[in-house]
């Protein structure tokens, strides 16, 4: 679809383009369209609904550059995630009837209609192998908080973020924050050279390596220098309540049980969690302080929080990796999990 709308002039121009045209390139990035200012007009095109999303802002920013408030760029993120939100403007409509494309209303989960994800990567969609990982997506789709714990090669985390990227690209957040704790595999490191970014990204490499097959490397600097995106380390999120926002946990059986609870309760309104873990692969001292185990007995019974169990049949990587968990497994087998306390309602998954 695409769309042309005529651009106020002088001061107003500027409030609604932003200075360097930043306004443009922020809904550019946030809603996938491609916006071009030339001449006194804007063009608009892409997906239809994302189009309609698109003119939704612009309507917002124009009203807000005729009543002289500027939007800072924190006010003008609200808007892009509040956007699917607001009905389809009369320009769209009418260029929708004019055979420019139909118009859609956004959806309201991030699969498509065939049960893929679409991702930012031009022309690759994100889909379930297995039952297991088909079960896996519905409960994140269902639930504001998703437990998964299954062993290695399964798709926990790059299902994860498969997820993220499509509901960011779909406007139904508008911040991810990828989380994972600063654990040493069975060996000490030592110092590691670098600013603390240096320091902590190779316990984050996993995730954006997760990141680097849902979007290009630019898009990704982008997004991070938009603060859409935002990867650090479980011990920097102390204090925080993120709204609108989908939060993953990766390698989450190397979390304490007190570290556990001050992550869960970082979840604000619109927002969604989803932690991952393989309890077989547990690198703290005492593998029984794990706060992944501690938590799935706590809050298995939990209304409105999903736990999701992958198996060996789910892996999905080269089929020598089933075959060295099926080896591994009787020599790495978990310490069990406490016995169930009696409090908590019906589990739902």
């Amino acid at each position: 679809m695409e769309l042309t709308i005529s651009l106020p002039d002088g001061d107003e121009r500027l409030a609604l383009v932003g200075a360097a045209e930043r306004n443009l390139k922020i809904i550019r990035e946030s809603l996938g369209v491609n916006l071009h200012a030339r001449n006194g007009n804007l063009k608009i095109s892409g997906d239809s609904a994302a189009v309609g999303r698109a003119v939704n802002v612009l309507e917002a920013l124009g009203d807000a550059a005729r009543r002289h408030r500027p939007v800072e760029r924190q006010q003008l993120l609200d808007i892009i995630a509040n956007s699917s939100r607001r009905s389809p403007t009369a320009a769209v409509v009418a260029a929708g009837a004019a055979g420019h494309g139909n118009l859609q209303h956004t959806p309201t989960n991030a699969q498509t209609a065939d049960g893929s994800l679409d991702v930012y990567s031009r022309g690759r969609r994100v889909a379930a192998i297995t039952e297991g990982q088909r079960h896996y997506l519905e409960a994140i789709q269902h639930h504001d908080m998703t437990f998964c714990i299954g062993p290695a090669g399964t798709g926990k985390t790059y299902l994860a973020v498969a997820a993220a990227a499509a509901m960011l690209k779909r406007g139904l957040v508008r911040k991810l924050v990828l989380v994972r704790p600063a654990v040493e595999a069975g060996e000490k490191l030592g110092f590691l050279p670098g600013d603390m970014q240096a320091k902590v990204n190779p316990y984050l490499r996993p995730l954006l390596d997760a990141l680097h097959d849902m979007m290009d490397f630019e898009q990704i600097q982008r997004f991070m220098a938009c603060d859409l995106i935002e990867v650090i380390p479980l011990a920097f999120m102390r204090g925080r309540t993120l709204n609108e926002s989908l939060i993953i946990l990766d390698e989450a059986q190397n979390t304490t049980k007190a570290q556990m609870m001050m992550f869960l309760t970082r979840l604000g309104h619109g927002s969604k969690m989803i932690i991952t873990g393989d309890t077989t692969q547990i690198d703290l001292p005492d593998p029984r302080e794990s706060g992944l185990i501690d938590a799935a007995r706590r809050l298995r019974r939990v209304k409105g929080i999903a736990m999701v169990t992958l198996e060996q049949s789910d892996i999905v990587r080269h089929n020598l990796v089933q075959r060295i968990v099926e080896a591994y497994e009787p020599r790495k087998r978990p310490a069990p999990a406490p016995k169930d306390d009696d409090d908590g309602s019906q589990a739902e998954s």
